[in-house]
């Protein structure tokens, strides 16, 4: 065997064939258009605890159900809760089922607590009324002229 047969025989590879093999210094990057992202869709509470609403103001904006309906307020299609009722809003949890979930309602007073006991406290409204009875019962201070 000469020195050139034996050379060639130890070099023998897949790739001698095709000569030289040239790899890449860079990943290749496509070109890309139109995608400079979507602005932020302004999830979350628009109304805490204790602010007053009125009938349509918008309490959570949400995806999915993080906070459930409670009193005095509907949820949308696209689980938005919004108010029904004027009043002042409260967050509040519930055992449900193993665990707990996340309630908003809407209450008259700034005060008062969820969830509300109607049997023994009587309701706060009828059908989404306010008594006003109870507030002309009340005495009005005469001004001391």
């Amino acid at each position: 065997m000469n020195f050139l047969t034996c050379c060639v025989d130890t070099t023998r590879s897949p790739f001698s064939l095709l000569g030289s093999i040239r790899t890449a210094t860079k990943r290749a990057g496509g070109t890309v258009h139109n995608h400079g992202g979507s602005p932020g869709k302004r999830l979350g509470i628009k109304k805490f605890s204790d602010q007053a609403v009125i009938p349509g103001n918008i309490i959570v904006r949400q995806r999915g159900t993080l906070f459930h309906p409670g009193q005095h307020v509907k949820i949308g299609r696209d689980h938005t809760i919004y108010a029904t009722a004027p009043g002042f809003v409260r967050f509040y949890k519930e055992k449900w089922m193993r665990g707990t979930r996340r309630f908003v309602g809407v209450v008259l007073e700034r005060g008062d607590i969820l969830p509300r006991d109607e049997a023994g406290s009587g309701r706060s409204r009828y059908f989404g009324l306010v008594n006003l009875s109870e507030n002309l019962q009340k005495p009005v201070a005469a001004h001391a002229n």
